[in-house]
């Protein structure tokens, strides 16, 4: 066990999420969210209130197959195994425990990720199997303009123009390492890794990068739609249920990630 403060231990927990259910990770009022359930299931089975903190927050509908917490404790947890094993029978389906680990009190969830990675799915066929965690578009998309245009979005930018309006971010800057297209088995998977997200970036991004793909606006027409910064410019937000939080990096000796990439058994 790492050394930690007397009064407190901190323990990051690797989990995953359907987010069908749920309005989000971030508790609100009236509305069923997954920081709240973890809240409670923790709370019973350690008799300690808990308040988690996220690695990000995900939107209403939005799924998780990796996604980084931290709590804190004042008793140390003398079997982390155990407890997983717990919690993931008392929460049932929507949400997998992956792990819990104790760390570095000082360690954050959110402050310490050095980089985040989604994916959207676009089903090109319908199918009933895929309709809960993909977007359906039966229509032809030149993937290879739209894995152009992702050139625009690789860097540091300003994504004012893929933010939801009127967010509490000091700053929209983000820079993003890597931006893609594929396919495989009727499936287009759109890889995105970033420093940093703000909120609905993702989805307005995919949708701009699908009116590429429609031939509706030119590949270079991207860099414009940013340059200007303004929402109304770019194309419109897709649907939360294709999403997934598919990847969250730190830096070495804060926490080591076990790699758990879920998309490479579906394709």
């Amino acid at each position: 066990m790492l050394t930690t403060s007397p009064s407190v231990y901190r323990y990051f927990i690797e989990l995953a999420f359907n987010g069908t259910i749920f309005h989000g990770w971030q508790i609100q009022p009236g509305d069923i969210t997954v920081q709240e359930t973890l809240n409670h299931a923790i709370g019973m089975l350690t008799g300690e209130a808990v308040n988690l903190v996220g690695c990000g927050r995900t939107d209403s509908g939005v799924h998780a197959s990796h996604f980084v917490a931290h709590f804190d404790v004042q008793q140390p947890i003398n079997d982390c195994i155990n407890l997983t094993a717990k919690l993931n029978r008392f929460l049932n389906k929507p949400i997998r425990i992956y792990r819990i680990v104790n760390v570095d009190p000082d360690a954050h969830a959110r402050f310490d990720a050095c980089s985040r990675t989604y994916k959207y799915l676009i089903s090109k066929n319908k199918t009933p199997f895929a309709s809960d965690f993909s977007w359906n578009l039966c229509i032809p998309l030149d993937i290879d303009a739209m894995n152009k245009a992702c050139s625009f979005i690789v860097g540091k930018h300003d994504f004012t123009s893929f933010s939801k309006l009127h967010t509490d971010v000091k700053t929209n800057n983000c820079e993003v390492f890597e931006a893609s297209w594929s396919e495989k088995s009727g499936m287009l998977v759109f890889t995105i890794r970033s420093d940093r997200f703000l909120r609905n970036m993702v989805r307005a991004i995919v949708g701009t990068l699908i009116e590429v793909g429609k031939g509706k606006i030119q590949i270079e027409d991207v860099g414009r739609i940013m340059d200007e910064k303004d929402r109304s410019k770019a194309g419109m937000s897709v649907p939360a249920h294709g999403l997934f939080l598919a990847k969250v990096e730190y830096n070495p000796g804060i926490f080591d990630v076990e790699p758990k990439d879920p998309f490479s058994d579906w394709f």
